[in-house]
């Protein structure tokens, strides 16, 4: 008798710490998915603000150190402002095709923001969502382009940071003009990029009047470029390459020709004239790249909407200016440079 007692007593100690243990389990397991799945109270606000990883597509029409180095300032102003993201990054190969294809991926993804770096990435993104914010940079003329229908009237989900200061182009042909009177100014661009027509418009306005004429070669494509400007030989005295992303990124077949011809070469902005370039009126693609980051997080922690931001421009803009190269192009130096201008090495 007394050792049924024993078994029952011993069942029953049982049933309660089995009871008990699966208790314990259920909350445990109740609480944790409230704390993942709640969006009000305190305890979600303070999980939502540490643990909300952000997806930005980051597009790019072909890769070289003014448009890389813009999206490096872009992620810097992110990763200093304290968010969680997770970037993917994708260059076109200079290819349009290919920067729609991007833009639709993006677009399927899902992601939070896109970052357009350049124009036809920009035309591309915006071609394939109006719901998904876009914050563009490496835009010359945004209106032009069909971003936006006036630089203060941003788009629904679109603005940005243009990479066209503007006196940029003016300062450049007066440059050109104090110093090399009378020249012919070749102009090399791809005449398929809104970007650089853009551009060369500005360039032919501000030459009218003046002492320069030009003589122009178009690309399709950067395998062309050094062909291009061979074919300026014996015709330009001076040339200007834009901000234009075709030329730019085979910079460096146009700087061989113009030292082997003794042909100063005047660019669009600083990076430029770390690679060899002579002199341009400029700024810093980092700055730009960087400002457009602070817009986006903005836009990504809710506090701003593109409809917030007005289209920027850069806010310095510097003459820049290499002493080797112009050594190499045959340009006589002069000591007022030395200080009026920001003096580069070749990188």
């Amino acid at each position: 008798m007394r050792r049924n007692w024993f078994f029952l007593f011993l069942a029953a100690l049982l049933s309660t710490a089995i009871l008990t243990a699966c208790g314990t389990s259920n909350e445990s397991t109740n609480g944790d998915s409230s704390s993942e799945n709640t969006t009000d109270g305190q305890g979600s606000e303070d999980g939502a603000s540490s643990d909300q990883v952000y997806t930005i597509g980051a597009t790019q029409i072909v890769e070289h150190p003014s448009l890389d180095a813009a999206y490096e300032g872009f992620q810097a102003a992110i990763n200093e402002a304290g968010l969680e993201v997770e970037f993917k990054y994708e260059s076109a190969q200079d290819d349009q095709n290919n920067a729609i294809t991007i833009a639709n991926n993006f677009v399927a993804d899902g992601v939070d923001l896109i970052f357009a770096n350049s124009t036809p990435s920009a035309q591309s993104t915006l071609q394939a969502t109006s719901d998904i914010p876009i914050i563009f940079t490496s835009v010359t003329d945004a209106v032009g382009a069909g971003l936006v229908e006036a630089n203060d009237q941003p788009g629904e989900n679109i603005t940005g940071v243009l990479d066209l200061h503007p006196d940029a182009i003016s300062k450049t042909v007066e440059f050109i003009e104090e110093n090399f009177e009378g020249a012919t100014v070749g102009l090399i661009y791809d005449a398929g990029e809104a970007n650089s027509i853009a551009q060369i418009d500005a360039v032919k306005a501000a030459i009218d009047g003046t002492s320069l004429n030009t003589a122009e070669a178009t690309v399709g494509n950067s395998s062309e470029v050094q062909q291009a400007a061979t074919s300026l030989v014996g015709k330009a005295d001076v040339i200007y390459i834009v901000t234009d992303n075709t030329v730019v990124s085979a910079l460096e077949t146009v700087v061989g020709v113009a030292e082997e011809q003794s042909i100063p070469l005047i660019v669009g902005e600083p990076d430029s004239v770390k690679r060899g370039g002579f002199a341009a009126y400029g700024f810093s693609y980092y700055d730009i790249g960087y400002r457009a980051g602070e817009m986006a997080v903005e836009i990504l922690t809710g506090e701003k909407t593109t409809a917030d931001f007005p289209v920027e421009v850069p806010p310095n803009l510097e003459l820049v200016l290499n002493k080797a190269a112009a050594e190499a192009q045959g340009v006589d130096w002069k000591d007022d440079w030395d200080e009026e201008a920001e003096l580069v090495e070749t990188e």
